[in-house]
């Protein structure tokens, strides 16, 4: 198994897409990217923790590749708009890439230029950041499976 964590707005819509792809064996809520290591939801929803929404996937690499996920991360956000996706707006909301190796930081960079390459959001920049992995902060458990939980559909907008 492989670990893969990403930041693209509010983490429940995010773990739903990933929850989606076959080969994804587990995905986690949580928090990463800040100074602290021990934050809950009301801290970092303030902004000021430097923490991100993130989710963290466990993926079989013989059924899914890292680039599929990238694909993924890509389709179900808008990676252009700085701290903010649709409403969620703050530091914690921002677009992440948190590598857990050079394989993973080479793949991203080259995802990320690929998007740029292809014009798909025209002038405007490509503002995710491609940062190492710090701690994994789990979310409270509220916040594990929210949608699936609560029987809502996803809070994000495919692009």
């Amino acid at each position: 198994m492989a670990i893969a964590t990403f930041g693209a707005g509010c983490f429940w819509g995010v773990e739903y897409f990933f929850n989606e792809i076959a080969g994804v064996k587990l995905t986690a809520c949580g928090y990463m990217g800040g100074d602290n290591a021990t934050n809950s939801y009301k801290e970092v929803k303030t902004g000021q923790t430097g923490h991100a929404e993130v989710v963290q996937v466990e993926y079989d690499e013989a059924l899914v590749s890292y680039q599929d996920l990238l694909d993924v991360f890509w389709q179900n956000h808008n990676p252009t708009t700085l701290n903010q996706q649709g409403g969620d707006i703050g530091s914690q909301y921002r677009s992440a890439i948190f590598f857990h190796d050079n394989r993973q930081k080479m793949i991203a960079e080259q995802s990320k230029q690929t998007l740029v390459n292809s014009g798909k959001w025209g002038e405007r920049q490509i503002i995710t950041e491609i940062v190492p992995a710090l701690e994994f902060n789990r979310a409270e458990e509220y916040h594990q499976n929210y949608l699936e939980k609560n029987n809502l559909p996803s809070c994000h907008i495919s692009f």
